[in-house]
């Protein structure tokens, strides 16, 4: 299946002390259909980060209360893995390969080619998406990211054990299509070993129990009588 950008416009967040070059940067995304906000200090621009959770970071190498790199480093150790774009003045090799090593996915240096800027960002954004869909299945108002073994919903973690992770993503690897309490099983607890269907059937019923409580919950898990379950989720 093909990686669509999203329907809605993208948010661009723009952490740089240029005003001038903000501004301008800020009307040429805007004129191609993205949301942009700009910051331009370090704090406002963390402040900014979580506040509207952008598709892209456009972040200058120098700022009057932080360095760039810095940030970007700070950004990606605290788990953040949204695309950033770092834009510079300097020239310096050096601080080109340190970005990047840091966190950066792209660079981009002062002055730049209008079009080239919308380019790289549109590009960021279509890769970010590719990964995604390889190492998440996203519904709406859930996520399952496959690599942290973390499940969120509308954006808040749920609390689930190994096996309640291991059953919703049998079900959720197959939206639609009823699995068996057998193939759930094996899924659960792989090899000769094999719980009880009763067994299943409680594990089961707890994670609806999770998700039913979750923000925006619903029963996104339906009972076939004599089969076993069909997640009912669609995916994005």
């Amino acid at each position: 299946m093909p990686v669509a950008l999203p329907q809605d416009p993208l948010t661009v967040l723009m952490v740089d002390d240029d005003a001038e070059l903000s501004a301008m940067v800020a009307e040429l995304l805007q004129a191609h259909g993205m949301r942009v906000h700009c910051a331009g200090t370090a704090a406002q621009g963390l402040t900014d980060l979580t506040r509207l959770e952008p598709d892209v970071l456009l972040l200058d190498l120098m700022l009057p209360d932080a360095n760039g790199i810095d940030l970007c480093r700070r950004l990606r150790e605290s788990g953040h893995e949204l695309p950033v774009l770092m834009l510079t003045a300097r020239g310096d090799p050096f601080d080109r390969v340190l970005g990047l090593e840091l966190g950066a996915d792209d660079y981009l240096g002062k002055p730049f080619e209008p079009r080239e800027l919308v380019a790289r960002v549109r590009a960021l954004v279509r890769r970010q998406q590719a990964v995604m869909r390889r190492t998440q299945l996203r519904f709406e108002g859930l996520t399952l990211d496959l690599l942290a073994r973390r499940v969120t919903c509308q954006g808040e973690a749920l609390a689930l054990t190994s096996t309640e992770f291991k059953l919703l993503l049998a079900l959720a690897s197959q939206p639609g299509v009823c699995v068996s309490r057998q193939s759930l099983s094996a899924a659960v607890q792989p090899g000769n070993y094999m719980p009880m269907d009763r067994a299943v059937d409680v594990q089961v019923a707890r994670l609806r129990k999770k998700l039913a409580a979750a923000p925006g919950g619903r029963d996104w898990i339906e009972t076939v009588r004599g089969e076993g379950y069909v997640f009912t989720g669609s995916r994005l």
